[in-house]
């Protein structure tokens, strides 16, 4: 595959948080996994739970912070840039989350950093095959990072 560029902004403190390194490798890796071959460019914003809810509420109607927004890039047609999107993880949703499905916070942040890209991919759980499909496909490149299916109870 060639040269991705991800660029990672922290809104929050960044004490305990995952470091740019590793949001950059488990991009790749889903990039890998879902076999694109050409570059890519995204962002990776980090918020706090105030962010995370007023984002929610605006672009997708739903008045709470949720774990991982995706931002397709909705570039015009015969614009061939490598950019894919955006992803925009709540801090405490993650740490939360994690704590109540009892696994390590690294493990939670890598997995929904590898929902989200396929999200900015295409990918989309709507429908249940497409789910499974998606679900399959994390659970694969998860597993190559040497992370447990995040699916399993």
């Amino acid at each position: 595959m060639s040269e991705s560029f991800v660029s990672v902004g922290y809104a929050v403190p960044r004490k305990g948080l995952p470091a740019a390194a590793s949001f950059r490798r488990w991009v790749a890796a889903a990039l890998a996994g879902a076999r694109r071959r050409k570059p890519a460019e995204l962002a990776i914003r980090i918020v706090d739970a105030e962010e995370g809810q007023s984002l929610n509420l605006q672009y997708r109607g739903r008045d709470y912070a949720t774990n991982v927004l995706s931002f397709p890039a909705d570039l015009p047609p015969g614009l061939n840039l490598p950019l894919i999107g955006d992803l925009v993880i709540c801090a405490p949703v993650v740490s939360r989350e994690a704590g109540e499905q009892g696994k390590p916070e690294a493990h939670h942040w890598a997995h929904l950093t590898v929902h989200g890209v396929l999200h900015l991919l295409g990918y989309d759980h709507e429908v249940e095959a497409e789910a499974d499909a998606m679900e399959a496909l994390e659970t694969k490149i998860l597993a190559g990072l040497g992370i447990s299916n995040p699916y399993e109870a």
